[in-house]
């Protein structure tokens, strides 16, 4: 069923008539919960405003058309954590604080921050914001959108972020401060993560008001999305396609674009006719195997972006005989990862020996990692009991890539005995059910988008994460826990650092995962799609982008 802006305008308007009427909608609490949410993650973040004017002032404007290999989950930020929806919110909404192609952290909604205490940071907001309902951006929205995150009514998959977080204090309209449990320096980073993008208060209370009526966290704000950011919602039509409108009211330089439409393409091949026929402008992702294809085509071009990325394949620890670090370590020792990175990404990428990629803070070149050894890893069977193998299912969701990677693995696999039978979901269904431990292998991937080691392994392996939040390994162990909250609270960084190696030295022995490659974000695009950039986290950067005619 499609659902148009102007149709839903009506419900909103009902439910704000109804939050009149009762006089109370709920408010969140200032309690935190631990709790990201599926797959594949990611951050949001822009170019700095005012670089909007197209070179030399032509073909500004123009549809653009981005073939997606998934549809988004969500438009509500609190309501997932993957890739798809991330990529069509960082264009509706703003965080107080963007990331740049750096990775370094630029001002957004936020003019300016600093740590005022040692676990107090306050950020001077931005003046003269709006949202594209025309309400106010200011102190109070900011204070109500990181409580509603956190609020475990909300049950939000990102509310894992702000855990630290003890108090928000409305200082006035344009200031805010955040009081944490502890020092905790990468706080400005997570609130660049799009788990802080900030939606109009009306529909957060509009939401709240549902919720009460028995509708679930995020109906409101996911049927119109309002944000600040310099395109709005027009339309979703789920399983098809979601388009976005110029924001000709945003407060700084407008997007160059008139809409963005996010099409549903699954199929890898359809997307590289799509982009090479016209009918879309970009292919998101393009395979490594498709690269040859556009290279020697007319009018189309191979754009890539390195990334802070992580593909792995993760066991379900709560099931046999996965329960047993033997195993695990056994099926990790028994894939050579070269046959996966050069036979079917092409090369494009670097083998990953944990968790951490090598640009992003906490990486350690050190660490051992658990070495290609087919005859370790038949010993190691034996030990835990398997010598003649066992039979188990390795779960993946309609990337070629992640289908590919799975039947590696399982012809590797039955050379040691285990009998790997592959099953493809669909995203949606493939994120739900991973999160409930319905599966016992699975392939998926992890953007840091933060850059921060907290993030790269606290959603990852926590046992307070377990689920949707990230830990879809079922990870639980107190020794790994206790250091990944003492690397939340240690302000020095060569301190930081040392717990970190500590932790990723941990990780080899419960060998949860095994760590794939640090990959390379491709994407097909044609020649007249001007200005386009891709953050290290896999989102589009598209305010300065325009189609030359």
């Amino acid at each position: 069923m499609k659902m148009s802006k102007n149709s839903l305008l009506l419900l909103v308007l009902a439910l704000v008539i109804t939050i009149f009427l009762a006089a109370c909608a709920s408010e969140p609490d200032e309690t935190g919960s631990t709790s990201d949410g599926g797959g594949e993650d990611t951050s949001e973040g822009g170019d700095d405003a005012g670089n909007g004017e197209a070179e030399g002032g032509e073909g500004q404007g123009g549809d653009l058309v981005i073939a997606n290999m998934s549809d988004i989950v969500s438009l509500d930020p609190a309501g997932s954590n993957d890739v798809p929806s991330s990529d069509v919110q960082a264009n509706i909404y703003e965080t107080l604080v963007k990331q740049d192609m750096n990775m370094e952290l630029q001002p957004e909604l936020a003019e300016s921050w600093e740590a005022v205490e040692d676990n107090v940071w306050e950020f001077q907001l931005r003046e003269g914001v709006t949202f594209h309902d025309g309400s106010e951006f200011n102190a109070e929205v900011v204070k109500a959108n990181i409580e509603r995150v956190m609020d475990p009514d909300v049950a939000s998959p990102r509310a894992f972020l702000y855990d630290m977080i003890t108090d928000i204090e409305v200082v006035d309209d344009y200031t805010v401060r955040f009081t944490t449990e502890y020092p905790f320096s990468p706080l400005p980073a997570h609130l660049a993560h799009s788990g802080g993008a900030m939606v109009a208060l009306e529909q957060i209370e509009a939401d709240y008001a549902a919720m009460e009526e028995g509708e679930e966290p995020g109906s409101v704000i996911n049927e119109n999305p309002i944000g600040t950011g310099y395109f709005q919602f027009d339309e979703w039509s789920p399983g098809e396609y979601v388009r976005l409108t110029k924001n000709e009211d945003y407060w700084d330089e407008p997007a160059l674009l008139d809409t963005v439409t996010f099409k549903v393409v699954g199929e890898d091949l359809t997307r590289v006719a799509e982009v090479t026929t016209g009918d879309s402008h970009i292919g998101n992702p393009l395979s490594p195997s498709d690269v040859e294809q556009i290279e020697t085509t007319d009018g189309v071009h191979v754009h890539d972006q390195g990334s802070v990325s992580l593909s792995y394949i993760g066991f379900n620890m709560d099931k046999e005989p996965f329960d047993d670090p033997l195993v695990r370590q056994a099926v990790s020792m028994a894939i050579d990862k070269s046959q996966i990175i050069d036979g079917i990404y092409n090369g494009v990428g670097i083998p990953a020996i944990g968790p951490i990629p090598p640009d992003v803070f906490g990486y350690d070149e050190n660490v051992s990692g658990l070495e290609y050894d087919v005859e370790q890893a038949q010993e190691l069977l034996a030990e835990a009991g398997y010598e003649d193998g066992f039979s188990t299912t390795i779960w993946t969701n309609d990337s070629r890539e992640r289908i590919d990677a799975a039947t590696n693995v399982q012809a590797q696999l039955e050379e040691i005995g285990i009998q790997a039978e592959v099953e493809i979901l669909e995203w949606g269904a493939y994120l739900e059910q991973t999160a409930n431990g319905e599966h016992e292998m699975f392939v998926l991937g992890w953007s840091v988008a933060t850059g921060d080691a907290d993030y790269a392994m606290h959603p990852l392996f926590h046992s307070d994460n377990v689920g949707e939040p990230g830990n879809r390994t079922f990870t639980e162990n107190d020794e790994l826990d206790a250091l990944l909250e003492e690397g939340r609270r240690e302000a020095d960084p060569e301190a930081r650092q040392e717990i970190y190696s500590e932790a990723q030295e941990l990780l080899v022995d419960i060998a949860p995962m095994l760590y794939l490659h640090h990959q390379e974000y491709l994407f097909s695009v044609r020649d007249e799609v001007k200005g386009l950039e891709v953050l290290p986290t896999q989102i589009l950067q598209l305010k300065d982008v325009y189609i030359e005619e």
